[in-house]
């Protein structure tokens, strides 16, 4: 009797195994190397307009001129960024961000020597365009393939929630590395030179952009040969506003992150060390990315709609006192505040725009979150060096609190157009 127990439970547990081998695993399916890979190739894309903000300050001495090159940076990628994601349909991801990503690195590179040649200002503002226009876009097309895999992989009845889980995975990705960029440009401009983030974001993007390219997950999304590819919704839907509440979000979120930096930067250039700027800014990264990669805990009843006015509202709160503030632990205390509001309220509004995009254009909405969110923080740099310049620190710092207006706006508008 014993023996024949055990012959069974030997038996179901074998059966549990072969039956968990083949359950599809988004990892395995992916590959080991695919996420870390992944992540480390958008680390270029938020490390651009806070290194070459923080290179043309410190190679040309002008706030003004800093923000302006970042803000050329942000006009190109919004102008040409989504024709390389029609590209990317067309052509195929590899070649694409093959070209892109090598052209950018040399850019980068070529802006890193310009900054401190005798070459006019307009040098700098024209290679700065390039730079944008080049930019690889890699987190829309990350999103993409993981769609393609899930949708090759799982069962009909799984993918939903396999797909929630990928893009809640991507939004705290891209919110870390927007976070920890600057964090990292801080480091490298205070040890080394102010050049150094420039030069280390051209060497990130031409290898692992590269090994994002040549990834073999590139080919998920390449329809076979003789396969029609899926029916696609009308493009008028993309203006519905459900899909534009969330877009203003995000060019709410890229307004406060250029606002915020350049202010910061400008408050510390008045205590002499602008080149911390980004180590102080790194304490938003405490609590946003803790709670962006906690909001998968959060229970269903804490709606989508009552997350972003939540912690939108905490991101006010914390803004409003920085106009005040007078030294560096202070200013601190103030980022950890805000830190909580980032996270979640990003996240949000990717899983919306997941959630209301429409049929076969989810590539296209996030391409558009992702836009916004570099021509928010390109425009801001530009609008807040500008009058950092002319009226100082202390009149600059209120422009964070005006971009966290704006992202709190954006939700309650979204509160309505999402009850429709």
């Amino acid at each position: 009797m014993a023996r024949s127990k055990m012959h069974t439970t030997l038996v179901e547990t074998d059966t549990a195994a072969r039956a968990d081998v083949r359950r599809p695993s988004l990892i395995r399916e992916a590959g080991y190397s695919y996420f870390p890979i992944a992540l480390i190739a958008r680390l270029p894309f938020a490390m651009m307009v806070v290194g070459i903000l923080t290179l043309v300050v410190s190679a040309r001495g002008s706030l003004a001129l800093g923000g302006a090159t970042s803000a050329m940076t942000g006009l190109g990628t919004a102008l040409v960024g989504p024709l390389l994601g029609a590209a990317a349909d067309r052509f195929g991801q590899r070649r694409v961000l093959l070209i892109t990503g090598t052209a950018n690195s040399a850019m980068l590179a070529t802006l890193a020597w310009l900054a401190f040649a005798p070459v006019p200002d307009a040098a700098l503002l024209a290679v700065a365009f390039v730079i944008g226009a080049t930019m690889p876009q890699v987190a829309p097309l990350s999103r993409s393939r993981l769609v393609g895999i899930i949708g090759r992989a799982y069962p009909k009845q799984r993918r939903t929630p396999v797909v929630n889980a990928a893009m809640a995975y991507e939004s705290a990705a891209d919110e870390i590395v927007f976070v920890f960029g600057p964090v990292i440009v801080g480091l490298l401009a205070t040890t080394l030179s102010p050049a150094a983030p420039v030069i280390g974001a051209a060497a990130l993007g031409l290898v692992f952009v590269s090994a994002f390219a040549l990834h073999p997950t590139a080919q998920t999304v390449t329809a076979p040969a003789g396969v029609a590819r899926p029916e696609q919704a009308p493009a008028r839907e993309l203006v519905s506003p459900r899909v534009l509440a969330p877009v203003a979000g995000a060019l709410g979120m890229g307004l406060f992150f250029g606002a915020m930096l350049t202010s910061l930067t400008a408050f510390m250039a008045e205590r002499g060390v602008p080149e911390q700027a980004g180590l102080v800014y790194g304490a938003m990264g405490i609590g946003s990315a803790a709670l962006a990669l906690g909001v998968a805990l959060f229970p269903a009843r804490f709606t989508l709609r009552a997350r972003w006015l939540t912690f939108a509202s905490i991101l006010v709160a914390g803004t409003v006192a920085l106009p005040f503030v007078g030294s560096v632990g202070a200013i601190a205390i103030c980022l950890l505040v805000i830190g909580v509001g980032i996270g979640p309220t990003l996240v949000t509004q990717y899983s919306l725009a997941a959630a209301f995009s429409p049929r076969g254009r989810s590539a296209t909405v996030m391409t558009m979150l992702g836009s916004a969110v570099v021509v928010g923080q390109s425009a801001a740099s530009a609008v807040t060096g500008v009058v950092a310049d002319t009226a100082g620190a202390g009149m600059a710092l209120i422009a964070p609190l005006l971009a966290a207006s704006v992202v709190l706006g954006a939700g309650i508008w979204n509160a309505f157009a999402s009850r429709h």
